[in-house]
């Protein structure tokens, strides 16, 4: 049976904790955010605020609503005020060891009946619930970026997820207004699983002179009706986020398909993260994206 969600504790206010917060405030849920430091939390709250002033000029909000989505969020820097909630969110940096630190710490603080999700993309969902004395109420909620405006959710079962969890995670998403596509717990679930080759494909084919970056990205939106073509979707994913998932997918698949293309270690060891830093695939300094001549 699904358990009914009053308060949301999402931990992290970054590129995709911001856009969970205020989609759980939007469905009426009190939310709390946890960040490191003030600065951080400010920024990321800051964030939430211009997305509900642009709904409001848009039309797509009045004033009113968006005061009230605001009113339901409140932000801190100390683990203990998320001691009441319902369901916790974690959305920090993809980075194992340091989810396992947060999650042993905040499961000594948190009520015993509440459910743990991470918004994981690649990682293992049991590693995290392994080291919490919840397990069976540990899930993923695995948001897509940007949260406020993607509608799916993939909702991932690992092999220690109660039905009750399991459940109250589908109902929470659905909630939303998302749509919750159940998954099992293997890299990458459905999306990366599928996306993550296609984009490395689209790097090799660079590689090997198929076509230019913008041949490339033209081809497929022209060819197969995607929004953005493949390049300019890594960019917008983050290289960096991208590499991570194919070490991931890589580890324990072990198959080439997953494997980091040359040209792609390059441009990390080059500090060239896409859209984040400035420069990917494309170069992003002026006012519409140019074709990086670096690679």
């Amino acid at each position: 049976m699904a358990q009914k969600i009053e308060r949301v504790g999402v931990l992290g206010a970054g590129l995709m904790g911001h856009g969970i917060v205020q989609v759980a405030a939007e469905a009426g849920h009190e939310v709390v955010v946890r960040e490191l430091d003030e600065a951080t939390l400010q920024k990321g709250l800051g964030k939430v605020e211009k997305q509900l002033a642009r709904a409001v000029e848009k039309g797509r909000s009045s004033r009113e609503d968006a005061d009230a989505v605001r009113a339901r969020i409140r932000g801190t820097v100390h683990y203990r005020d998320l001691a009441d909630c319902d369901l916790v969110i974690e959305a920090i940096t993809e980075s194992l060891p340091l989810k396992l630190e947060m999650w042993r710490e905040v499961d000594e603080i948190v009520k015993p009946d509440a459910v743990f999700a991470t918004n994981t993309s690649s990682l293992a969902v049991v590693d995290q619930a392994a080291v919490t004395g919840r397990p069976e109420r540990f899930v993923g909620l695995h948001y897509f970026n940007p949260a406020q405006v993607m509608k799916l959710v993939e909702v991932v079962r690992c092999v220690t997820t109660g039905e009750d969890a399991f459940q109250t995670a589908l109902e929470f998403a659905r909630g939303e207004g998302k749509l919750a596509i159940p998954t099992r717990d293997r890299a990458g679930f459905i999306v990366n699983r599928l996306l993550v080759p296609y984009m490395l494909d689209a790097i090799r084919a660079r590689e090997e002179g198929v076509g230019s970056i913008a041949e490339i990205d033209e081809a497929m939106k022209a060819g197969a009706g995607h929004p953005m073509g493949p390049l300019t979707l890594a960019d917008f994913v983050g290289l960096d986020t991208l590499g991570s998932i194919c070490e991931v997918l890589f580890d324990e698949f072990r198959e080439r398909r997953f494997a980091q293309p040359p040209a792609l270690r390059k441009m990390l060891s080059a500090g060239w993260f896409g859209r984040k830093s400035g420069t990917g695939f494309y170069d992003y300094s002026g006012e519409t994206p140019t074709e990086n001549p670096g690679i």
